[in-house]
């Protein structure tokens, strides 16, 4: 049989978190070692999760939660402490999958470098949705033959970051792709520039923020007389993210260096 992985879970408790540290306290295939939160730090993180003890307390810093024999950890925390959290980890030996929003490509550039000083592998994703990988996917088919699009991303009104994690990464890949071509210049347009959104690495982005949204993405592409929209949308639960994450959990020991978007493990690291 294969071994169990060794997982430590950051953000435990929290809303993506909790659901996926109660699979992997359900799975065969993997070891929880770990768990770090604000919420129930000291106590049993079964018991925090309203199951049965399971054996292991959570920390309060994720130094702590490391100090029991860990292969991955999974990040689902938030913008402001997940690079620190993986930068710990890869300096301990650890592989890393991040399924925090808020990570800029200048710092997966700096997360890159440390991986390969490392010898660990990290695998990120604005999005461990099957489906939502399947939409980038497709959008970056797309953009090798439709020159023109426009992101939009919606998000309930308590959202923080802006774009989300899902439509930042899609916008720096499709950069890898190629520029979406501009249409009238900005600086002759008429009004506000802001209404035409926010260039990320060449792609026109519009973020909206509004009760009632859960959080949903669509690229639309242009051209005369015609236009295709790709789009997606989550419900209010975390499970359509967590076999995405687990899935990236089994992979992370593989590899060496940084994996960003879950579509590259399902269609191979070289995916559109």
């Amino acid at each position: 049989m294969t071994p169990s992985i060794n997982v430590c879970v950051a953000g435990a408790t929290g809303w993506a978190g909790k659901a996926v540290t109660a699979a992997i306290l359900r799975s065969s295939g993997f070891r929880l070692t770990g768990a770090v939160a604000r919420r129930g730090a000291g106590h049993d993180v079964g018991v925090a999760l309203g199951s049965g003890p399971c054996g292991v307390v959570v920390s309060s810093s994720l130094p702590s939660a490391l100090q029991a024999p860990t292969e991955v950890l999974i990040d689902y925390t938030s913008p402001a402490a997940v690079k620190g959290h993986v930068l710990e980890a890869l300096a301990r030996g650890v592989a890393v999958v991040v399924g925090t929003s808020g990570l800029t490509a200048a710092d997966f550039s700096e997360i890159e470098k440390a991986a390969v000083a490392a010898g660990r592998g990290v695998i990120a994703s604005g999005n461990f949705s099957i489906t939502a990988a399947l939409a980038t996917h497709f959008s970056l088919l797309a953009a090798r033959h439709l020159p023109h699009w426009e992101i939009i991303d919606y998000a309930d009104a308590g959202k923080i970051d802006v774009p989300s994690g899902t439509t930042r990464e899609l916008a720096e890949r499709l950069a890898s792709v190629r520029a979406s071509e501009p249409g009238r210049p900005l600086a002759k347009l008429v009004g506000p520039k802001e209404a035409r959104g926010a260039d990320i690495a060449g792609s026109r982005v519009h973020s909206l923020r509004l009760p009632g949204y859960v959080i949903s993405f669509e690229t639309i592409f242009g051209l005369p007389d015609e236009r295709l929209i790709l789009r997606h949308d989550a419900g209010a639960g975390a499970e359509p993210y967590v076999a995405g994450t687990l899935l990236a959990a089994r992979e992370a020991g593989r590899i060496r260096g940084v994996i960003r978007g879950l579509d590259r493990l399902l269609f191979g690291e070289g995916a559109a």
